[in-house]
C-alpha cells in the first residue's frame, strides 16, 4: 500500500475522531481496514445514534463559512473520500450498551507513475 494517499486519509481520519470527541461526549473506536483492491476503509464508532446530515445517502452539503472556527471537516471527508456511509443503531436508551452510530469511508492508492 506504499501508493495510498495517506495525507488525505489521515485528514479524514482525524476529522472523523475529533468529531466523535467532540460531539458524542464519550470514547470512540476507530477501525482500519486494508482491502484487497489497494483501498483503505476507516471506521469510527461513537456512542451517539445521531448521523450527521453530511453522512446521510444523497444528502446534499450545507455550505461551509471559510472563516469559521470549525464547521469544514465533513466536507474535507466527502471531498477526498471515495466513498462515505454510516449506521445508526438507533436512539440510546438509558442502561443500554452497544447504541451509537458508525461513520465510515475509503480512501483509494495515490495514482502512480504513468
Amino acid at each position: 500500500m506504499g501508493g495510498m494517499n495517506w495525507s488525505a486519509a489521515w485528514s479524514c481520519v482525524s476529522e472523523l475522531v475529533t468529531n466523535a470527541y467532540r460531539h458524542a461526549g464519550g470514547g470512540c473506536s476507530l477501525r482500519i481496514t486494508a482491502l484487497r483492491d489497494g483501498r483503505v476503509r476507516v471506521g469510527v464508532w461513537d456512542g451517539h445514534p445521531h448521523v450527521p446530515e453530511a453522512f446521510r445517502e444523497g444528502a446534499p452539503l450545507p455550505p461551509g463559512d471559510p472563516h469559521a472556527p470549525g464547521g469544514r471537516g465533513l466536507h474535507l471527508v466527502r471531498e477526498y473520500a471515495e466513498a462515505w456511509g454510516a449506521w445508526s443503531s438507533g436512539e440510546a436508551l438509558p442502561g443500554r450498551r452497544g447504541a451509537g452510530k458508525l461513520l465510515w469511508f475509503e480512501v483509494g492508492a495515490a495514482p502512480g507513475p504513468a
